[in-house]
């Protein structure tokens, strides 16, 4: 009988483990971005990645860092990174993924790290695979540096209002501005900007969250409230698909939350279209 065994993977792995991460790269996106780091320089990977072997072949993978995020598992492979996840204590703020094994660690885990403050059961994973349907806002763009004094706030604002609190609370906000000035200085952050009534305001922005040479996510699509209702979603979400499209991966991909209809509603206008279904628990 075969041996099933858990183990930390490194560079020497990442061949093997994106292979695996290709059965379903859509799905796979933030696990197949983690190894990507790991083979460029591990130190910068914020987190390990599990691999789960049945005698000598890697069957699942698993990202451990700020989320814990399993990848191509199921029934022993999942069992096995939750025992993992729980011996070393709760460090992360989610577990999120395809929603099968999602659920599935989380009734693993939930004995010993729950409640959850929240869990939504089914986001659908949309992908773009196509030219956008509608056209580009031409004022959408590449966040600039000198910028980060209107982008980080209107990042702090959709963070809030996605997750249901602050993400500056902590420490004043010095960690999530460097997050925020990192997708910048990375050319992951888009926006649009126009003069306002009291100054430059934003009015769309949307973040590049994994990014390979295949595929991408975009995270953190965001309207300014007060200019909801002017038909900006879709033409801005165009806009940054579009550019990604010539320029870093020939496939766009995003999740949203099921109860968010105006959204996928913008998504399918876009083009965008259910290619399988995520799961988050939010602590």
């Amino acid at each position: 009988m075969l041996r099933s065994a858990l183990r930390i993977l490194g560079r020497d792995d990442v061949e093997e483990a994106l292979a695996l991460c290709q059965q379903d790269l859509v799905a796979n996106l933030f696990v197949a971005s983690r190894l990507y780091a790991v083979w460029t320089d591990a130190r910068r990977s914020g987190g390990e990645i599990w691999g789960w072997y049945e005698g000598s072949r890697l069957g699942a993978v698993c990202w451990s860092g700020a989320n814990l995020v399993p990848a191509q598992a199921g029934g022993q492979a999942v069992e096995a990174f939750a025992a993992r996840a729980r011996r070393q204590g709760r460090q992360c703020s989610s577990i999120v993924g395809p929603a099968e094994p999602v659920l599935e660690m989380w009734r693993w885990l939930r004995p010993y790290w729950g409640p959850a403050r929240e869990v939504r059961a089914h986001q659908p994973l949309m992908a773009l695979t196509g030219p956008p349907r509608v056209a580009a806002d031409p004022a959408v763009r590449r966040s600039a540096p000198e910028e980060l004094s209107l982008v980080v706030p209107a990042c702090v604002a959709m963070f809030t209002e996605e997750v249901g609190y602050s993400p500056v609370t902590a420490d004043g906000g010095t960690l999530y501005h460097s997050q925020v000035a990192a997708l910048v200085g990375a050319g992951r952050s888009f926006v649009r900007i126009d003069p306002g009534p009291g100054g430059p305001e934003v009015l769309f922005k949307a973040e590049l969250g994994s990014v390979t040479p295949d595929a991408v996510q975009v995270q953190g699509v965001w309207v300014n409230p007060a200019h909801r209702g002017r038909g900006l979603a879709a033409p801005g979400v165009a806009a940054v698909a579009g550019i990604v499209q010539r320029e870093v991966a020939p496939v766009v991909s995003l999740y949203v939350n099921s109860f968010n209809t105006r959204a996928i509603r913008a998504y399918e206008r876009v083009g965008f279209h259910a290619v399988g279904a995520y799961a988050t628990v939010l602590f």
